[in-house]
Order: C-alpha cells, then structure tokens, then sequence
C-alpha cells in the first residue's frame, strides 16, 4: 500500500516454460529471468569516515569471507580496515558474517551486527560484537541475553557505554567492564520502549526507538503502550498438523493507535523523566526525536489526522517545552516524501545547519514543494529553493549550501542541486546532461564527494564515486558490463514517454514500451503496469526489467501512466487532489487515460486491454475492471486492498480522513462496493501470511463475487508476506502464474 487456468495455445505455452536455445538466444524466457544469467551488480553499503574524507564497505576474501575495506575519496585507493581475521571470534574458523555494521564517533571501534533475524519487513535483530581498533580486540555484546535478539546497539558519544534494546526494554552495556544495566523493566509486548509497533515501522519507517545524549549519561526514548491495540490472527497452516494462529498488533483504520510517549533515562539512576509533550496521547503520532546538544532535544509531533505538524524543543534541564514551528494543511503533511532519488525512509530527523541554530524542512504550503531554513530560536523561514518547481529530495548541507534533487524540465527525471544555505542566488544543476534518466547520490559529510548511481529506460544501473560539485568521476564502482553485453545480444524493445489530456482535461504522463518489431499498422494487446497512489511513481526514466522485455518480445505493449495523486512532481494540487478521493480520482484518470490513447493509437488492440498491479496498484487493478469494465478486459490483482476499512490506521486515515466523519469516502474508494459490476477476466492473488495487506481483503472480495456471481479466478501463497517472495521457486512460480493468465486472455 502500501486456482491456475491452463489449456492454451503452444505457441504461448512454449515462450513462457522453455529453456531457450541456441536459435533464439535473442528472446527472454522465465527460465531465463530467474536464473543467474542476466544476474546484475548492485552498490554496496557504505559508512562514510573522516568526514567524508573516505568510505569503509564491506567485501569478501577470495574464501567467501566477510571484511572491512577502507577506500580514499579523493583516490578510490583501497586498504583493509577489518579483516576476515579480526572479525574471527576465538575458537571459531569463519569471520561472522556481517548483516551491517557502524563506527563510534571517534572512529575506533566498530560493531557488527550479524546473527540477524526479521521483525517484520526487515532483519533488525541480531547479535552485536564490537571491535576495538585500538587494543584489536573482538567481543560480543549482550552474551547473556537470547541469541539473536539485540536490536539498535550503539555507542554513547563516550564510547564507553553501548546501548541497545532487548525484549522490548532498553539496556546500557559498559564495554570494557562489561557490566549490563537493564534502564526500563515494563517492557511486555504490549508496552514497548526503544523501539515500535507495526504501524510506526510501516508508515513512518521508525524502527530505531532510543537516542544518545551526547554527555553519555542520559537516553531519550520512545515508550509505546499497545495494550488496546486489536490483534489481528493470521494462520499458518503448513508448517505443522495443527493450524497455528500468528498474533499481530495492528491498528484499522478507524480505531485508536498505541498510546506514544518520550521520555530521557538517567543510565545512574534508571529513572526516566517523561517529556510533557501537550495533547492525548493516543491521538497524536511522535515520529522523530533529536538530540541538537546536550541540553536540548527537538521533538516532532503530528496530530491524528496527520493536518498538523509541531516541533518542539525541550531542556532537560529546565524542563522547558517550547513550540518552535507549525505546519498545516487543509489535506496532509507529508513527514517523508516518496520519491525515487530519496533513499531516505525511516529518516525522519530535521536536517540541521552545520551550526545546529536552524533546521531544514520540505513544506508544500506555496503550491511546491521547497526547502525553507528554519531558526530555531525564532522560528523564521527562509526560502532557498524558490521558483515554479518541486523539490523532489534533499540530501545534506554543509556550511555553505544545500545539496537537493529536482527535475524542473522532466516530472520522469532527477537531478543533483545546489543551492546557497543563506537563501540567496539561484540553484546550480551539478548532474551533467550525460547522465539523462533518474540519478541518486549519497553524498559525503564534507560535501566534496558522493556515491553517484544512475539509471535510464535503456540502461541498468551504474555507480560511480564522483567529487563535487565538478561531479567528476574518481572511480567507476559498478558498471554492469556484464549485464550489458548480455541484454545488447537480446531483440529489444523501444520505450518512450508521452502525454496524453483526458477528457477531463488533466494532462497524464506516461512510459510506452512497443513490442519488439513494431509495426504501427498492426494491432497489439496493451498491458497497463498501475500503481497510482501517493506512495508510488511509474512513468520514471528508470531501467524496464526484464519482465517487461519479455512481454515486448511477446508482442505486447506496456504503459505505465501517473495519474493525480502520484508522487510525480506536478506541483501540490497535482498530488493533494487525491485527498478522501482514493480510488475514485486516481482509477477515473487511468481510465480516461486509457480510453484517450485508445482513441489516439490505432495500434492499441481495444479488444485486448490489461491491467495489473501490486498492493495499491492491485487496488487500483481492481477499481479500473470493475468501475470501467467497459474498457477493460483482464485484470491480475495482487496483494490489494479489496475494503479500504481493513488497511492501517496511518496510511489510510492519512489520505481519507476518519471513517467516523466521512464513512461514506472510504466505501466508495473500495474496489469490493462495485465488484458487482465484474465482466472481464479477473485473476486474484495474495499470500495467506501478508501482515500489511491482510488476506482477509481477498476473501471479503471472494465472497463478494461470490454473491454477485460474478466468475474469477483466485491464487492464494501459503505464508507468504505481503511480496510474496518466501519459499523455494515463489516469485518464479508468481509470475508464471500471472504470464499464463495474461496470454490466455490475449490471444485472437
């Protein structure tokens, strides 16, 4: 949001379940997309050190063991920081593996996470050893506690002391005693300190529940009490005789969210001082907490219904609470900005000058979406980012100026930026024009160096270490040759981007990618890719896949379309219009869309019109088959929200209100109010194990067609979540599933 139909032709049966041959090495099979073949590079993490100055990652020993290596800016020159030796605990012969890992401030230790297990859409516990440069000792963290179940280990700026959380409670270790004090003892389940719920790690990418003072003696923390939250039961049916019902805390849409709370722990004492942040708790949301120094912490706030986001400052040792900014909005604030250059989820902290007297925040209360610099003695704004644009991301600041991404020309595209700190002068693109397409940095302290990744339709993604702001290449760190040479030996197809008015007069941009050998007399079937939320951009000049190249080979065309309402940077009405409006605003646009370039491309085959999608593009698959059958005749959901009533409080209410003042948006947004109205081809799928999309919205739908009558077909993947991925052979199976259904219903 965030039962198989066989019998068909040979000719499609053969394209989607061979292995090829020498004879058509040009063509794509399933076969082929998952195997290792066209098997690309990807950037690895990095942690930069010495400001910027150089960057540690981790690699491999020619046996497969797992190292440190420490590269130069300025050179790209290479040594080893930690070896597969020292990462090697005593008695053992293999270095732990290493899941992530972080420095102290002063650089001179290191903690490894390895061990590592999933708490729902991430592996974030684990085991923590820690590393100390200086006496090149290795010793884990937390021995006495379970095995793989520390969480969020890291150093107090004193790096004496590590902290980290455990069982729901916090503890502090001392390193070189290693004496361990439990700081909370209320942690249930139900009360939760140092880290969050499932609707906070959801919505707001909060997983990470505890901060460092800076003076090594104080913890600030977030306290959760999920004591009336309902529980929601999924069922594992396979893994024993009996069924086993799964627990999950999950707030509806409607229904109250955990009670929040902060609070700072004297690690001495173990007494916590809960911040008198003024509202209900339970109606009110606490996404990000920050230490600016010692005496001062910055807390944001967003009220229920999401309109209204306050920031306070706190002294600790005054206990002064002070209100330094509101923002509002008649639809919703946005407290991370979805786009395809942010890499930022879960990064809910204020920016803040080098300085630390102002902070930087990304408001759409002038139509756009800009970058103000906020005083946090004053609360004053000032603009650096002015002009009829939108921002689409911003990455850091240093003491001179602000490093962003736009696309000012291209709603498709991203840039680098920047732009002066002190609001004056205009933005500078730093991006050269050689590197057209979606490009996305991860830029050093200094602001001297970044990690540059690029990609276009055409091209897979490489990664460069560049300096700034000449943006000049130091090294070429993945270039996927090999992935190249591999795709320039396929037939492949051409994409372009066009727009097309409706008839309503809304300008919609869209991705075209013709079947291989187009001819624009002939006619095609049409495959519309949806997603069309506020959560996800399709018509991005990104690289296609594979998927979609094998289905240009198959003589299908594909389009992508943004409809209002989607992340594209068009400006806040563009994307606010969709406010109470889900699944009616968006799905109109796509269809109108459609029957435009229906009437525009004669080479679309209306006979032979799909549409598919994934969570809310399965929502909006369902909205289009049903609402606008006439135009429609086969539609693939997957993971879709059926009734907008059994999906999260956060996510929804966000963008639809509360159900107990505007039910009556929330029924007419859900696919499942006109199932009734079902014609095509309807192919449903969703993994029994899905805790963010519950399996409970594909049987609501079931039984709903059912009632109606109305025939489809259904898939359901035993324990799988909501990407369907776990188990041997699943995602290769999915798509077989959703290739055979597609040409079934395709064929003349």
């Amino acid at each position: 949001m965030k039962a198989i139909k066989l019998g068909l032709l040979c000719l499609f049966t053969i394209a989607v379940n061979s292995t090829t041959n020498a004879q058509d090495a040009s063509q794509l099979t399933l076969d082929r997309i998952y195997s290792s073949e066209f098997r690309g590079e990807s950037a690895r993490a990095i942690s930069w050190i010495d400001d910027g100055d150089a960057f540690v990652t981790i690699e491999q020993t020619e046996d497969g063991q797992d190292q440190l290596i420490k590269y130069a800016s300025k050179s790209n020159a290479q040594e080893v920081f930690l070896s597969a030796a020292a990462l090697t605990p005593s008695g053992e012969d293999q270095a732990l593996q290493i899941a992530d890992f972080s420095l102290s401030n002063d650089e001179s230790k290191v903690l490894i996470f390895t061990n590592t297990s999933r708490v729902w859409r991430s592996n974030t516990k684990g085991d923590y050893w820690v590393y100390d440069l200086d006496t090149k000792s290795l010793k884990q963290l937390g021995a006495a506690l379970p095995s793989s179940s520390l969480m969020f280990a890291k150093f107090s700026d004193s790096n004496e002391n590590v902290a980290y959380v455990s069982g729901f409670n916090l503890y502090e270790e001392n390193f070189k005693t290693g004496e361990v004090t439990q700081l909370t003892t209320d942690g249930t389940g139900d009360i939760i300190n140092g880290t969050f719920d499932w609707v906070y790690e959801e919505e707001f990418g909060a997983r990470d529940g505890f901060r460092w003072n800076p003076d090594g003696k104080h913890i600030a923390y977030w306290q959760l009490d999920a004591s009336e939250i309902g529980t929601f039961y999924m069922i594992n049916t396979t893994d024993s005789v009996y069924a086993k019902p799964i627990p999950l805390q999950y707030p509806k849409v409607g229904y109250d969210p955990s009670s929040t709370k902060v609070g700072i722990v004297n690690t001495k004492t173990k007494e916590t001082t809960w911040i008198p942040v003024p509202g209900d708790p339970i109606q009110h949301y606490l996404p990000a907490l920050q230490w600016i120094d010692e005496d001062l912490l910055l807390i944001q706030q967003l009220n229920r219904k999401q309109n209204t986001l306050k920031i306070y400052t706190y002294v600790p040792s005054s206990k002064a609470l002070k209100e330094v900014y509101t923002e509002t909005e008649e639809t919703w604030v946005d407290l991370d900005y979805p786009d395809v250059s942010a890499n930022q989820w879960g990064k809910n902290d204020l920016l803040l000058t080098p300085d630390k007297s102002e902070f930087l925040r990304m408001t759409e209360n002038d139509a756009w979406r800009h970058i103000y610099k906020v005083s946090l003695e004053t609360g004053k704004r000032t603009l650096l980012t002015p002009g009829d644009y939108d921002v689409a991301a911003f990455y850091t600041a240093t003491a001179k100026e602000v490093f962003f991404s736009a696309s000012p020309e291209d709603p498709a595209q991203r840039y680098l930026f920047s732009t002066s700190l002190k609001g004056k002068g205009t933005p500078k693109r730093l991006t050269p024009e050689e590197f057209e397409g979606i490009n996305t940095y991860q830029i050093a302290p200094n602001g001297k160096y970044a990690i540059h990744s690029h990609t276009s339709v055409d091209e897979p993604t490489t990664v460069r270490l560049i300096s700034l702001p000449n943006h000049k290449t130091i090294k070429v760190l993945v270039d996927n040759a090999d992935l190249k040479e591999k795709l320039s030996s396929l037939a492949l197809p051409a994409t372009e981007f066009f727009q097309v008015e409706t008839e309503d007069g809304i300008l919609v941009e869209g991705r075209i990618t013709k079947p291989v050998g187009f001819d624009e007399s002939q006619e095609y079937p049409v495959l519309f890719h949806v997603y069309g939320e506020p959560w996800g951009q399709m018509a991005t000049d990104n690289f296609i896949g594979l998927y979609d190249i094998f289905l240009a080979q198959q003589g299908f065309v594909i389009i992508n379309m943004d409809n209002r309402g989607t992340p594209s940077l068009k400006g806040s009405a563009w994307r606010k219009s969709i406010y109470r409006k889900v699944g009616v605003v968006n799905s109109r646009d796509q269809a109108m869309a459609t029957k435009a370039l229906l009437e525009k491309w004669s080479f679309l085959d209306e006979d032979r019109v799909s549409v598919w999608g994934w969570s809310g593009g399965g929502s909006m698959t369902l909205n289009l088959l049903f609402r606008y059958p006439e135009i429609y005749q086969t539609g693939m959901a997957v993971a879709a929200v059926a009734n907008q009533l059994f999906y999260d409080n956060v996510y929804q209410e966000r963008y639809m209100g509360l159900p107990q003042e505007n039910l009556e948006d929330f029924i007419e947004g859900s696919p499942v109010t006109y199932a009734k109205n079902l014609e095509g081809n309807l192919l449903v799928v969703h993994g029994t194990g899905d805790d963010n999309v519950h399996y409970q919205n594909m049987e609501y739908l079931v039984n709903e067609l059912i009632k109606q009558n109305k025939q489809f077909t259904m898939m359901s993947y035993p324990n799988r979540s909501h990407g369907i991925y776990e188990g041997m052979n699943t995602r290769r199976h999915l798509y077989t599933l959703l290739t055979n259904y597609l040409f079934e219903h395709n064929k003349k």
